[in-house]
């Protein structure tokens, strides 16, 4: 092995050290981790530049300023109210009502989006319900990471291994969603063992959310409207993308600045909607993977991994599976799969079908973030929500409740993946 490829090792893992330590900013670690590679000679600029995926940065920066937009309407508080309502205030049938939207909301907007906008409204109602908001925030935040499995925009890692593989939004509802589904509703048959039989409500709390009025919580009535429209469209051009040539990153910055145009909302508005914090993790991360790929060290560790499965698909398949699964609820997921897709690329280099493979780790991933409170962003995202509403949610309670609950997941995706592969 040589220098440089023990420095670009070393450059890596400390910024992973990092990361999980939370010590410092992730995107920080990232970045002055690129920093360190360039200063050293690992990479010159323009290969760290080349390694960096605009189309994933494109796509999370028009749909975050797409979403800050609609937010303004006041449709996510709307179709609160208007579900806690049809619910009748009842507890449990008001916690399948928010994971069902949470799960749908994360496969058409993304997991992180929705539980900005799910898990304040959540806390409200559960305050007027004057019952206790943690099992409604567990469950939507588990809800979050299997709902944006479903699709290309749902999870980040999605997103990169669209990207990196060409699929399509449509290959994401194909593959993706049907086993969501399924796990989505044997999640909500285990809630209902775990929390259904405990969730009791007074009359009088039940009557002050039947109280509370949908229609007010619409701010801009002409926004709300073009919301839905776009909302549709979008989801639409996603599906479509293939056929109409476009990349994904092009369809959300487009409709971004449509959404921009008609609505009359200012930039900055919707600037400040964009995580910073997440794009620049992003951008030191994709470097220094590519600093790894750029020494040979991606291709040592693929060629290794070929070697030890015989290059047998199906066990790399589940090997991957759920290598993918436990080790993103103890990493967050975005730096795992940054790290495997060109590891999966120097297999199908070597002759290796790697089409299931894709799948291996897009489920394995996005599930793995349900494991720990660390495994995702949407999941450290709503804990320090409720924290500041004084629902704090401790890792081990997150992990009692998640761990087992992502092992069931990560079974049944073995069990599809073999059934279609």
């Amino acid at each position: 092995m040589t220098t440089i490829q023990i420095i670009s090792i070393a450059v890596f893992v400390i910024v992973m050290i990092f990361v999980v330590s939370e010590k410092i900013h992730r995107a920080l670690a990232a970045l002055l981790g690129a920093v360190v590679l360039f200063i050293l000679g690992v990479v010159d600029f323009d290969t760290g530049m080349g390694s960096i995926d605009f189309n994933t940065l494109g796509v999370l920066c028009g749909m975050m300023m797409f979403v800050a937009v609609v937010r303004q309407s006041g449709m996510f508080e709307y179709v609160a109210i208007k579900s806690a309502k049809l619910c009748r205030g009842r507890p449990w049938m008001l916690m399948v009502a928010f994971i069902v939207i949470t799960a749908v909301f994360s496969a058409l907007l993304d997991n992180v989006t929705t539980i900005l906008l799910i898990g304040p409204m959540t806390i409200m109602l559960c305050r007027t319900l004057n019952i206790d908001a943690v099992p409604f925030l567990l469950t939507e935040i588990i809800a979050s990471n299997v709902g944006g499995t479903a699709t290309l925009i749902g999870d980040p890692p999605n997103i990169m291994i669209g990207s990196a593989a060409n699929l399509s939004f449509f290959d994401f509802i194909r593959y993706d969603a049907p086993v969501v589904l399924v796990i989505l509703l044997v999640f909500i048959a285990l809630f209902w063992f775990m929390y259904g039989h405990h969730l009791v409500v007074a009359e009088e709390d039940r009557l002050k959310v039947m109280a509370l009025s949908e229609q007010e919580a619409i701010k801009d009535e002409r926004l709300f409207r073009q919301s839905i429209v776009m909302i549709v469209a979008v989801t639409v051009a996603f599906m479509m993308h293939g056929v109409l040539h476009l990349e994904s990153s092009v369809i959300a910055l487009t409709a971004a600045a449509v959404m921009l145009l008609i609505s009359r909302c200012d930039l900055e508005t919707a600037l400040e909607g964009v995580e910073w914090g997440t794009i620049g993790f992003f951008l030191g991360l994709f470097i220094v993977v590519g600093a790894m790929e750029h020494t040979g060290v991606i291709n040592m560790l693929g060629e290794g991994l070929v070697g030890l499965t015989g290059g047998n698909t199906v066990l790399l398949m589940i090997a991957l599976l759920w290598g993918s699964a436990i080790l993103s609820a103890i990493l967050d997921n975005i730096p795992f799969v940054a790290t495997m897709i060109p590891i999966i690329t120097v297999m199908e280099a070597s002759g290796v079908d790697v089409f299931p493979l894709w799948w291996a780790i897009s489920l394995g991933a996005c599930l793995g973030g349900n494991g720990t409170l660390v495994g995702a962003s949407a999941n450290v995202v709503l804990s320090g929500i409720a924290t500041k509403e004084g629902y704090p949610i401790s890792f081990m309670q997150f992990t009692k409740v998640g761990f087992p609950l992502m092992l069931v997941s990560a079974a049944i995706a073995t069990g599809y993946l073999l059934i279609i592969f």
